[in-house]
């Protein structure tokens, strides 16, 4: 039996777009993948026709979507030590340790949070694109560290994906970046698209190719060949800060994707040498989709951030 279903009207054409890409700008709380793989089950049709994800939307056409019952995760339950900072019925905030992967990917198919998730939630998963999961609304890379918030129910996870899209989300970062920053803060405006020649990279581009992409900063304290600065995040591309601070020539340290070189020429002149991306998720902030009252949360800086900032105030 179906879970809903869902009927879209195409005002406008859109020349040179796929509907892959136009249905994931009206349904933010499923990522382009589960609506390919809905397209590709038969589960979305256009004008009650099969289509594939390259199809070109044109004005009046009719868009179904039948949202099938979640189905099992393939991920197992996995007894895993969670740092939870709120938790209720519709959703829980984690501060995620570093080194801990969100999602199970090849390489890292066991241990991660969705495992530990799996475990801790027992059964209050949300089936967002037909797949039975915690809700993950956003994502941290493995090496950051700090506040992230999951949906229990499809509900929340698509109020609170609302939010995120609409950028109403507050979201403050702690990061120790590679040189001494001079200007006290600013903004950084840069579009970030797929690296050309390195997949799993992301890069400044014009844009014209890139989505537009704005984090602001301001220094907390200068040290020792590097500066502790807190950056907020205003859109929310994939490896935005790390990506946005190399374009602006202070990379963050440990960072061996976007800055090997200066991490380790902060090594060479500080002795001190990053053991990942010093990066973390320090305040969260929404609207909680069942109270409708404002929230904040606070993740504590990790025991390696203040070893840093002691390394580096000594050096």
């Amino acid at each position: 039996m179906p879970l809903r279903t869902e009927t879209l009207t195409i005002e406008h054409s859109h020349p040179g777009e796929r509907l892959d890409t136009f249905l994931r700008r009206q349904l933010p709380a499923t990522s382009r993948g589960a609506i390919q793989r809905l397209i590709e089950q038969g589960h979305i049709t256009v004008n009650g026709q099969p289509t594939k994800p390259t199809h070109t939307p044109r004005a009046g056409e009719i868009v179904q979507i039948v949202w099938p019952e979640a189905q099992a995760a393939e991920a197992q339950p996995e007894d895993i030590p969670l740092d939870v900072l709120f938790e209720d019925k519709a959703l829980l905030v984690l501060n995620k340790p570093a080194g801990l992967v969100v999602h199970p990917a090849a390489g890292n198919e066991e241990h991660t949070l969705v495992n530990a998730l799996l475990h801790h939630c027992a059964g209050e998963l949300s089936g967002i694109g037909g797949v039975a999961r915690p809700g993950i609304v956003h994502r941290l890379d493995k090496e950051t560290s700090g506040c992230l918030v999951v949906a229990k129910n499809d509900e929340t996870h698509v109020a609170l994906s609302n939010q995120f899209a609409g950028r109403t989300v507050e979201k403050l970062y702690l990061a120790i970046v590679c040189g001494v920053m001079p200007r006290d803060e600013g903004n950084i405006h840069a579009a970030i698209a797929r690296h050309p020649t390195h997949r799993k990279r992301m890069a400044v581009w014009d844009e014209s190719v890139g989505r537009a992409a704005h984090t602001g900063y301001r220094v907390i304290e200068r040290l020792r060949e590097a500066t502790l600065v807190e950056a907020q995040l205003y859109t929310g591309r994939t490896h935005q800060i790390r990506v946005h601070f190399q374009h602006h020539g202070f990379p963050v340290a440990g960072d061996s994707t976007y800055g090997p070189r200066q991490t380790k020429r902060l090594a060479e002149l500080t002795r001190y040498e990053a053991s990942r991306v010093l990066l973390h998720s320090h305040k969260l902030g929404f609207t909680h989709p069942g109270t409708g009252k404002a929230v904040n949360f606070t993740a504590p800086w990790p025991v390696d951030f203040e070893e840093a900032l002691q390394r580096l105030r000594s050096a």
